[in-house]
């Protein structure tokens, strides 16, 4: 299975969103006063794309005429846990390793949700393996930055 069959655009703009996590990675590795401003970052952008991704499946199983309650749940709980990561920042407690690696393991594990909705709608040829590569890619870079926080 390729992505050739999306437009280059969904492709390249797609894969382009790993980019800010690798700039937080290096200012990570840098040290320095951006250390920290690069660890808030990568796990605010986690949680940004967490809740993205469960927009995108609540739209996708909308349109697809899918009813079920786990559907329902499975869109609303990236939302939820991409707040919840970012909450104890709000509240000065020890932060950010134990929420960069638990949402770089979501993110990683987030094209199991579009195999599982996959039962329901339709992706786009190619639109899996683009998932894929763009998760991998970002939870990766998510998790090794949580390593070093």
């Amino acid at each position: 299975m390729s992505t050739v069959a999306l437009p280059r655009p969904l492709v390249v703009l797609g894969l382009a969103g790993i980019a800010p996590q690798a700039f937080c990675l290096l200012m990570v590795l840098h040290g320095g006063e951006d250390r920290w401003t690069a660890l808030a970052a990568a796990c605010c952008y986690a949680a940004l794309i967490l809740s993205f991704l469960g927009g995108l499946w609540w739209m996708a199983g909308m349109l697809a005429g899918v009813k079920e309650a786990w559907f329902h749940v499975l869109a609303v709980v990236p939302s939820l846990i991409g707040w919840a990561m970012l909450l104890p920042w709000c509240v000065g407690a020890p932060w950010p390793r134990p929420e960069l690696m638990t949402l770089g393991l979501l993110i990683l594990a987030s094209p199991l949700a579009d195999r599982a909705l996959a039962r329901h709608v339709q992706w786009p040829a190619g639109w899996q393996r683009l998932r894929l590569m763009m998760a991998t890619g970002l939870g990766l870079l998510t998790m090794a930055i949580g390593l070093l926080a």
